[in-house]
């Protein structure tokens, strides 16, 4: 009977161990699922407060790891039509901004020649202004020589 108390005794052992091994998995399992729900969480509440700080960390991210990975052969072979085309496309860009703002500026007349006008048309406009002050006063002055006399 000893034999069979004591294969009892190690059953019961055996038993209260897988027991609480199974309680403490399945707590653990909660403790994560929890954990993993809070951090998802919090993660859609830090999106939604700050969206652009997301995609700068991203393209931070993106450059720290492109920055330590180096690039295969094969990535270069296959990335350089790419980053041509991006590159043209930027350029293309560029010239069309610069000729869409040059043709504004044209259409305000601020080219060379149009300042160049205006800048006459201007001085003409002040020459003549003085000329018809100077005039005026002149009259006036002649006027009131004629009443005071």
């Amino acid at each position: 009977m000893t034999d069979q108390h004591h294969d009892a005794d190690t059953h019961g052992r055996l038993r209260d161990g897988v027991d609480t091994a199974r309680d403490k998995a399945s707590h653990a399992y909660e403790s994560a699922r929890h954990r993993a729900s809070d951090a998802a969480h919090a993660t859609a509440e830090t999106i939604e407060a700050n969206p652009l700080g997301l995609v700068v960390g991203g393209l931070a991210l993106g450059a720290l790891v492109a920055a330590v990975i180096p690039r295969s052969q094969r990535e270069k072979d296959l990335l350089a039509p790419v980053g041509r085309k991006v590159s043209a496309a930027a350029l293309a860009a560029v010239a069309a901004a610069k000729e869409a703002g040059r043709g504004e500026i044209e259409q305000l007349g601020l080219t060379p020649n149009g300042a160049r006008d205006q800048a006459k048309s201007l001085f003409q406009g002040v020459v003549k202004a003085a000329a018809n002050a100077g005039a005026a006063a002149a009259r006036a002055g002649k006027e009131q020589v004629k009443t005071a006399s």
